[in-house]
């Protein structure tokens, strides 16, 4: 247990002092636990003892240690004068060693950071070369992660994913040690969903996700773990245990926070839970992660469609890498269709279409064909959108994500109707809701009843919600309607977001006209 050997090596550092090698054991365990000031400080005590000790090449080690952490805490400036010592250390040195491949790494991130892919590479090949002339695995297995992402960032997917599954390999079989064990199934997962490597993706989580549980008190890596889990959860319809993950990762120190509320975001907002959802963004935008195309999915579905076109468009203008471009792509073409603008709608997915094909992902073709069928029924084409659905369908379904496939189920039964085959439109309708109404996605079980042509007076309202409706019909604000139900505020902001979605009302006069029309007031 890594609480039990820090709390050792701290009673003994405290009753004798730790040698440089305890030191970094110390450090490894501080990491380990989430006590990121612990780790640094140990990492500062043990460089310092190796030079005393006159190990110039174990200090350097320490310092290029020093410099990925501080990198990822964001602390550029200190992590740059580590660097400089430990490669002033190692210049020093007659001879070749292995300290001079890790000094290496920080190079390639940089290079990563400022976009330089060509440099970023040849940095990460010349680390993987020293490796393997000392056999360092730990080095090699780092220096294959960042070869492997370069590759990726160039286009070349099929190299880089070889990359990435080699320097697993030692992940997997126990060769390397903790940290590196942690960065590397992290970063290659990572690089999986960049580049819509979903199967990957998924094998290599439930390795990390055992990885994790065989260190119960381990902190560190175990929010990202649940980041990864979550979507993946969310993906294959089990929105309740997403969110649950999602909730957790939040919790845990790190980068992983931005991601987690994120994750909340898009479960919240396919339940219909708009409010909550908009927090969950706002959460995310304040950890560091931009909550695109969340956040602007959420305008359309809040009826703002002006607000969500001009979100979406801003956002897709700043994607410079096609990896990044294809992410926000799908949702422009939802909310370019929603907002009546079929020609930018028609753009967006020509240019999903002419990037996609150099991923070989199933889950691309699945969002290229969903994308495609959308475009083709608004533009009046209701027999080519059933070729480009039909192939989103079978790709949905191997990839086993269930409320995707229920919406391009939708866009069938609305072809098969303009095509005059109604009873085929009611099966696909009626499949759609059945399974929306399993995932609890109330928003769009309406949308479908409304397709179907029920009736349903109070549109999927919670008793809760009708009482909202009648006060917000009488002209009452949210506030004198928290205090008439005894509730908080912001919960009655809630229930007002939940039933303009399920109403899809944009405005209170809209849910007002509503309210009277069904005769529920």
């Amino acid at each position: 247990m890594w609480s039990d050997a820090y709390r050792s090596l701290m009673e003994a550092d405290e009753a004798t002092g730790l040698g440089a090698d305890d030191l970094e054991r110390l450090a490894t365990a501080a990491y380990m636990l989430g006590h990121e000031v612990e780790h640094i400080a140990a990492l500062e005590r043990a460089h310092q003892a190796y030079l005393d000790a006159g190990e110039p090449t174990r200090a350097a080690r320490c310092a290029f240690w020093l410099t990925i952490g501080l990198l990822l805490r964001g602390q550029l400036g200190p992590a740059s004068g580590w660097l400089g010592r430990g490669e002033r250390l190692v210049g020093s040195i007659d001879g070749d060693c292995v300290e001079r491949g890790y000094l290496l790494m920080p190079h390639v991130l940089m290079h990563q950071f400022q976009g330089d892919r060509p440099a970023a590479l040849a940095a990460a090949t010349a680390a993987g070369e020293i490796a393997e002339r000392f056999a360092e695995a730990d080095l090699f297995a780092l220096a294959g992660v960042e070869r492997g992402r370069s590759l990726l960032l160039l286009g070349s997917i099929g190299d880089g994913l070889r990359m990435l599954d080699e320097a697993m390999v030692g992940a997997a079989r126990g060769e390397l040690s903790p940290i590196v064990t942690g960065l590397v199934y992290c970063n290659v997962i990572d690089g999986c969903q960049s580049v819509y490597e979903l199967r990957r993706a998924q094998e290599w989580t439930a390795a990390l996700t055992q990885w994790c549980e065989e260190q119960r008190d381990m902190v560190a890596f175990t929010g990202r773990c649940l980041v990864h889990r979550a979507e993946i959860l969310q993906l294959h319809g089990a929105w309740d245990d997403a969110l649950r993950e999602a909730e957790r990762a939040g919790t845990r120190p790190g980068r992983a926070g931005g991601q987690a509320h994120y994750r909340r975001g898009e479960v919240h907002r396919l339940h219909g839970d708009l409010s909550r959802a908009e927090e969950a963004y706002r959460d995310a935008s304040r950890g560091g992660t931009e909550p695109q195309p969340g956040l602007a999915l959420l305008r359309r579905d809040q009826g703002d469609t002006d607000a969500a076109a001009a979100t979406i468009r801003r956002a897709i203008a700043e994607a410079v890498e096609p990896i990044d471009r294809i992410r926000l792509l799908p949702a422009g073409v939802e909310i370019m269709l929603a907002a009546d603008a079929l020609a930018s709608a028609t753009e967006l997915c020509e240019e999903l279409e002419r990037l996609a094909p150099a991923f070989a992902s199933t889950l691309l073709d699945a969002l290229v064909g969903h994308a495609r069928g959308a475009v083709d029924l608004a533009a009046g084409d209701a027999r080519g959108a059933l070729t480009a659905l039909r192939t989103a369908s079978r790709a949905w379904q191997e990839l086993g994500a269930p409320y995707e496939g229920a919406r391009v189920r939708v866009l069938l039964g609305r072809a098969c109707r303009e095509l005059g085959d109604a009873d085929s439109a009611t099966l696909e309708l009626e499949a759609a809701r059945e399974t929306f109404a399993a995932l609890a996605a109330t928003p769009d079980v309406s949308r479908v009843d409304a397709l179907l042509g029920r009736a349903d007076d109070s549109h999927g309202l919670t008793p809760r919600e009708l009482e909202v409706l009648r006060l917000v019909a009488a002209g009452e604000t949210n506030k004198v309607i928290a205090a008439k139900l005894v509730l908080s505020e912001r919960t009655v902001d809630r229930h007002v977001s939940n039933i303009f979605a399920k109403l899809g009302a944009s405005s209170r006069t809209a849910a007002t006209a509503y309210a009277y029309r069904h005769g529920l007031v």
